[in-house]
């Protein structure tokens, strides 16, 4: 499938409210230790990650990246699993945006994941 019929086809699937990263939020390999990219959005299902290259084609990803917390100066650190689901050229030279699907994550996490993504601004479908 090409990237214009994925982009197409994954809004049709697209369930839930996404939410903008407004500052950059790294996102680490928690195996592995080094940093894959950042948060471009953010769902209670999935996450599109900007980063400085093509992420391997249906791979699986453990991550780790702090969470802000709009209401207070806490973060929280979430730890989630993913599924790489697409994967195109970004408008920027030499950056990739990567699909990804969260396939596991704690209940904490999950509270915490939702309640951002549900918090005022930054929301579009």
């Amino acid at each position: 499938m090409r990237p214009a019929q994925q982009a197409s086809a994954m809004s049709e699937h697209r369930r839930n409210t996404r939410k903008r990263a407004h500052h950059a939020i790294a996102v680490n390999d928690a195996i592995a230790g080094h940093q894959l990219g950042y948060v471009g959005n953010l769902s209670i299902d999935g996450m599109l990650l900007i980063s400085g290259r093509q992420m391997p084609e249906n791979a699986l990803f453990q991550v780790k990246f702090e969470l802000p917390n709009g209401a207070t100066a806490k973060s929280h650190t979430l730890e989630i699993g993913l599924h790489e689901q697409w994967s195109e050229t970004a408008n920027v030279p030499g950056q990739f945006w990567t699909g990804f699907r969260i396939i596991d994550m704690g209940p904490e996490d999950y509270n915490i994941l939702f309640d951002w993504v549900n918090s005022p601004g930054g929301q579009f479908d």
